[in-house]
């Protein structure tokens, strides 16, 4: 087999919280993600070059080395201590600068697929260190499904199982740099919020992102209090922003909530 096609899902994140920071300048997280039926879809071709090129649907991601799913790649083959040559082309659907981990996710995809064109070379734990060198969210993004993650990123457990719920993700007219985000963090450190078992005692009331006190958005208050007054059990940030997500109990529920926001980028998921 040389080519392979794979849905990338985006994430949510449910709960996230800064518990610290390495000496190497890495924060260190508490988060509950959990992955939603919005993907990418990343297309993989295998050819004999020993060149990596990236393609994507989006003018305004780039398609050279900086784009994460060329590390991934190169991370791969390089564990292989092999030369690779592969065209991957990335169906754009999640919109970045959101919180949702479409670079993530396509990194992840990217991995999963080489991991199946090659015939499964490296073991799934093995994979997952080749996915946090290459960003936080990748090996979340490897395994998918409601888990909670610790440390970087990499440190993922089974978490309670929550409630079927489905949402409706808003888009607001900016997006958020996750760097500067966590610079700001390092400028002005909030408080750990130590909830998490309340949380899942409490899902969806006890939402929780670090990020919303360290923006103090007008603009996402609103959005969450708009979710909430249209039906929404609670409303929060995912990741670094800027996608706000409110939490329903059905899909019929979150279509209705949906016309509250005409001339904003919204979609509803599961």
């Amino acid at each position: 087999m040389n080519e392979i096609t794979l849905n990338a899902p985006a994430k949510l994140n449910l709960y996230l919280d800064i518990t610290g920071k390495r000496d190497d300048g890495y924060h260190l997280l508490e988060t509950v993600m959990t992955s939603v039926d919005l993907c990418d879809v990343v297309t993989i071709k295998r050819n004999m070059s020993g060149i990596i090129r990236v393609g994507c649907s989006d003018a305004d991601i780039p398609e050279n080395e900086g784009n994460i799913c060329h590390k991934a790649a190169r991370l791969f083959f390089e564990a292989l201590d092999i030369n690779g040559g592969i065209e991957i082309y990335i169906e754009k659907n999640i919109p970045h600068g959101a919180g949702m981990g479409g670079g993530s996710a396509d990194a992840a995809a990217v991995l999963r697929g080489l991991n199946e064109l090659y015939d499964y070379p490296i073991e799934t734990s093995e994979l997952l260190k080749i996915g946090e060198k290459a960003g936080a969210d990748v090996p979340f993004c490897i395994v998918n499904g409601t888990k909670l993650c610790r440390g970087t990123g990499g440190i993922i457990s089974d978490c309670p199982k929550l409630p079927k719920k489905s949402y409706l993700i808003v888009m607001p007219n900016f997006r958020c740099d996750t760097k500067a985000a966590y610079e700001q963090y390092d400028r002005a450190p909030v408080e750990r919020k130590n909830a998490l078992g309340r949380f899942f005692d409490e899902f969806p009331m006890c939402l929780y992102n670090v990020f919303e006190e360290l923006y103090k958005s007008e603009e996402i208050s609103e959005i969450k209090k708009t979710l909430i007054q249209n039906g929404a059990e609670n409303a929060s940030l995912t990741g670094s922003g800027a996608a706000v997500f409110g939490v329903f109990e059905n899909r019929e529920k979150a279509l209705m909530a949906e016309k509250a926001f005409s001339g904003m980028y919204t979609m509803q998921t599961e």
